[in-house]
């Protein structure tokens, strides 16, 4: 009878030990090669649903045999079986080609085109060095960190290189706001006109993350929430009291000017 218990409480741990061993990979656009973010992956062996981050990351609870569905609105779903605890690299296709409406600006290039002649001109920061061991996992660093950016967190080099990274990345999220929370779009939404479309725009300028997720009717929608809001504003009067300038008295006759 100990024998028995003895075996059971073993078995038990050996699938404790199992359940929580966790798989990190990335998904991909399988045309593009850019990465994903907003893709809901489900475990059908434990039930456990989840979106990656906006970097198309992911960390799963998994073992060996789990089976990961991975779905997205404007891609065709993907079903991976893990075969070990080593990173993923999910590519999804795409299930249709999304027209989208074609305004006038003042620039030829598309943010994602300026950042990449950017990256060409950078070549010393966005070399082959930045971009290798795309995949390597190290235990407890999580997935896409390799030898190389480890190294460059800690040399002078490598910091001073990271700092200019992250300032042309801010730079191109910044168009990729303005590419699509441009002038003409918004006035079509909102039919605001002149200085109350500029004021609109300042103040509810949408973030980075809203830009790159949201589908045109979420964003649309965002864009009439805060127009109501605008509105609700501006019909209030926030002015400063008329200016009242006092008579003044000649001191010689007593009588006002």
């Amino acid at each position: 009878m100990k024998l028995w218990l003895f075996l059971f409480f073993c078995t038990l741990s050996v699938r404790l030990f199992a359940q929580q061993k966790q798989v990190e990979g990335i998904v991909f656009d399988k045309d593009s090669k850019d990465r994903i973010a907003k893709v809901n992956i489900v475990n059908t062996t434990t039930g456990k649903s989840f979106y990656n981050n906006l970097k198309g990351e992911f960390t799963i609870d998994a073992q060996p045999g789990d089976l990961l569905i991975f779905m997205k609105p404007d891609h065709y779903s993907d079903t991976l079986k893990v075969q070990n605890n080593n990173a993923m690299a999910v590519y999804m296709k795409r299930s249709a080609i999304m027209l989208r409406e074609v305004y006038i600006r003042d620039t030829a290039l598309t943010p994602e085109k300026q950042f990449a002649a950017t990256k060409r001109d950078f070549t010393k920061i966005y070399g082959s060095e930045y971009s290798q061991s795309l995949l390597s996992v190290a235990p407890g660093l999580g997935a896409g960190i390799g030898i190389d950016a480890l190294y460059n967190a800690f040399s002078r080099s490598g910091r001073n290189a990271a700092k200019l990274r992250a300032t042309i990345e801010e730079d191109y999220h910044q168009r990729e706001i303005d590419f699509r929370f441009n002038r003409a779009f918004v006035a079509s939404v909102t039919r605001l006109k002149d200085q109350q479309l500029t004021d609109f725009m300042q103040r509810y300028r949408p973030g980075y993350f809203l830009v790159k997720t949201a589908t045109d009717y979420e964003f649309i929608t965002t864009i009439k929430t805060n127009l109501r809001r605008f509105l609700r504003s501006s019909r209030k009067s926030y002015g400063l009291a008329p200016l009242v300038t006092p008579e003044v008295t000649n001191k010689e006759t007593g009588k006002g000017e």
